[in-house]
């Protein structure tokens, strides 16, 4: 199996996010940074695939040259190759970033090995977009599903299941080449081990400059959302405060009298 995963390079969660003056993008300057969740599964797949299949794994990103530090997390995870179609840092649009990721996938497999499965996450962690998989299946010409929370390789075809809605599960079969983009959840990451990180130091990562496609989105700026303040009620201390709580809850129906 020759699998390609593309993962994203996103703020880190629990930081304060702050933005630019120009309200353009983040200020990154006191963020960390990480793979989204959904993507971690999906090294985490791969891996797992083609530990009980023999093959390559391949991860590919787009974005700056600090994401090099994602895909060697990828590679001290198990993958064997890494791609970075590397940018200046500026926001892509899914339009662009599929193009982008398209491009680098027919460029791939012009050397003669062909990837039988791409993975994605389901959605990126920061922007959210759910596009890219599907536009990425779409200029390949390859059948996609997304959601995925099981997934299983043989004779040439995928079985992916997705929970359905009220309960129970979707199941798809898609012959391969496919892409599938999974959620959280499917299975349990590893974390690199320090042979991993020290092997994944050595290893070579591609590098390739897209050039970005226009006539998707035009970004007029970012807003962060209100802060919502928060109150309490103190209605007293120790004993003499008995009375107070009783009759609150009472007042909201947690009491019967």
């Amino acid at each position: 199996m020759n699998i390609l995963v593309c993962v994203k390079r996103v703020p880190a969660t629990g930081g304060t996010i702050v933005l630019t003056a120009d309200q353009q993008s983040i200020d990154t300057r006191y963020l960390g940074f990480t793979i989204s969740p959904h993507e971690e599964c999906a090294v985490e797949e791969a891996v797992r695939i083609v530990e009980a299949q023999g093959g390559q794994v391949t991860v590919l990103t787009l974005g700056p040259p600090a994401a090099e530090e994602q895909l060697r997390d990828a590679m001290a995870n198990g993958a064997e190759r890494a791609i970075l179609l590397e940018t200046d840092g500026s926001d892509w649009d899914p339009l662009a970033t599929a193009a982008a990721i398209m491009a680098a996938v027919r460029a791939d497999e012009a050397t003669g090995q062909p990837f039988d499965l791409l993975l994605f996450g389901n959605e990126a962690a920061d922007t959210g977009d759910y596009q890219v998989p599907v536009r990425v299946a779409s200029a390949l010409g390859l059948p996609c599903v997304n959601g995925i929370k099981g997934l299983e390789i043989g004779d040439g075809a995928a079985i992916a299941r997705r929970e359905a809605a009220g309960g129970g599960w979707e199941v798809y079969e898609l012959p391969l080449p496919a892409v599938i983009a999974v959620k959280e959840g499917i299975n349990l990451p590893r974390y690199p081990s320090v042979p991993g990180r020290l092997r994944a130091r050595k290893k070579e990562i591609t590098r390739v400059t897209p050039e970005p496609q226009d006539g998707g989105l035009s970004k007029l700026r970012l807003r962060l959302p209100e802060e919502r303040g928060t109150a309490a009620d103190v209605l007293g201390s120790g004993p003499e405060a008995a009375p107070a709580v009783v009759e609150m809850l009472g007042r909201i129906g947690v009491l019967n009298r």
